[in-house]
């Protein structure tokens, strides 16, 4: 079955809520494996992550710690797969030139890498060699973002937030990466095509072109 504009758009506010329900639960069931124990060194991440924990434990100990970090990261899978059909939805509304064209291949560029990465790290049992191939996408995608979201701020592209959220990824990863998790710096990619995807339900759509504003 074809997934039409409004659907895509309605699973990228869907994609964007459960990332952000997701992001932390993920994080505290990594924090609670072996590999993840060092994290909490951390004082900023144990004043949340500790209390979060004692909050949360039913969803953090219905299994072992390694079942239960996989099994959430597994979820990331999808989400990301909703963000790139979002992404691919929005470029096809666009007619893009210059930075802007550039912007897209990079980030769906990165994207689709990260996606197969996560997948693969989840899904699969070579989860450190897809982590480590991943980390480049992020990087392309981050940049991309960046490189995008400028042209698009500056040619009216509406909502204007989630240009601001494509531009603002980059700093905000290390932000989100060093107190929350890897899995939290996806967020402002999530919700910058969330919100770029309520251009998908017009009832009368038309495609932007890049140069005018």
């Amino acid at each position: 079955m074809k997934l039409d504009d409004q659907q895509i758009a309605r699973a990228a506010v869907a994609a964007a809520v459960a990332g952000t329900v997701l992001a932390p639960i993920a994080a505290l069931s990594r924090f609670a494996t072996e590999d993840g124990k060092e994290d909490l060194e951390s004082g900023v991440v144990r004043a949340w992550a500790e209390p979060a924990a004692d909050a949360l434990a039913p969803l953090l100990e219905w299994a072992s710690a390694d079942t239960v970090y996989l099994t959430y990261g597994k979820l990331w899978a999808p989400i990301l797969l909703v963000v790139v059909l979002t992404a691919v939805a929005v470029r096809r509304t666009r007619e893009p030139a210059g930075a802007e064209k550039w912007g897209w291949r990079l980030t769906l560029t990165g994207l689709v890498g990260m996606t197969v990465g996560v997948t693969g790290s989840y899904w699969t049992p070579l989860l450190e060699e897809f982590f480590l191939a991943t980390l480049p996408f992020m990087l392309i995608g981050m940049v991309g973002a960046l490189v995008l979201g400028i042209p698009l701020l500056r040619r009216g592209f509406r909502p204007r937030a989630a240009a601001v959220l494509l531009i603002l990824w980059l700093p905000l990863f290390f932000v989100l990466s060093s107190v929350i998790a890897m899995g939290a710096a996806l967020l402002p990619a999530l919700w910058a095509f969330a919100l770029a995807g309520r251009t998908l339900g017009a009832s009368t759509p038309t495609r932007q072109v890049a140069g005018v504003s």
